[in-house]
């Protein structure tokens, strides 16, 4: 029997898909892992070969692309290029839809936390960088603070549509520029 409609990418965007769904419908802290897998028809280990935790699930994407940033950042590359690549393609995804619909999935709370954890994780980093790069360690933390957050800021204002429909890449290398 053929399946009609969209069909499945992979388990990953399954899952991811399946909750966003139950988020909207039930809340975040409502949902748990096993009520994910159920409705993606995947088993409870899938799950976890894909997200660490259930507020991976958010972050997926944004964190690959983090992550593939730094390592641009380690290998070299100028701290604007290294994170300029975080927009670079980054379609609206799980992360978009919680950042519109946070008090829908009465997530708000998680999402700070979860945004606060990965503007430190880029700070930490870019610190690291600036000190090697000879900035006093006072100068290379508030320039890394300022870069990070840049970061994260475009985000919300590409997700919550602050700004204008504009494309992540657009939003991204104009927040960067102002630091």
């Amino acid at each position: 029997m053929s399946r009609i409609g969209r069909p499945r990418v992979s388990s990953r965007e399954v899952i991811a898909e399946a909750a966003c769904e139950l988020f909207l419908e039930q809340g975040y802290a409502a949902t748990s892992i096993s009520d994910i897998t159920r409705r993606a028809g995947v088993a409870r280990s899938s799950f976890f070969n894909y997200f660490s935790a259930k507020g991976a699930v958010l972050w997926a994407s944004f964190d690959e692309r983090a992550d593939a940033a730094l390592t641009r950042l380690r290998a070299g590359a100028s701290v604007a290029d290294a994170l300029a690549t975080i927009g670079d393609g980054l379609d609206p995804d799980a992360l978009a839809l919680a950042i519109t619909n946070a008090d829908a999935m009465g997530i708000a709370d998680e999402l700070e936390r979860d945004r606060a954890v990965r503007q430190f994780r880029l700070q930490r980093e870019l610190t690291a960088r600036f000190l090697r790069d000879g900035l006093p360690p006072l100068h290379a933390a508030v320039r890394a603070g300022a870069f990070a957050a840049a970061v994260l800021a475009a985000v919300w204002a590409w997700a919550d549509r602050t700004g204008s429909g504009r494309p992540l890449a657009e939003l991204l290398a104009e927040a960067l520029a102002a630091v």
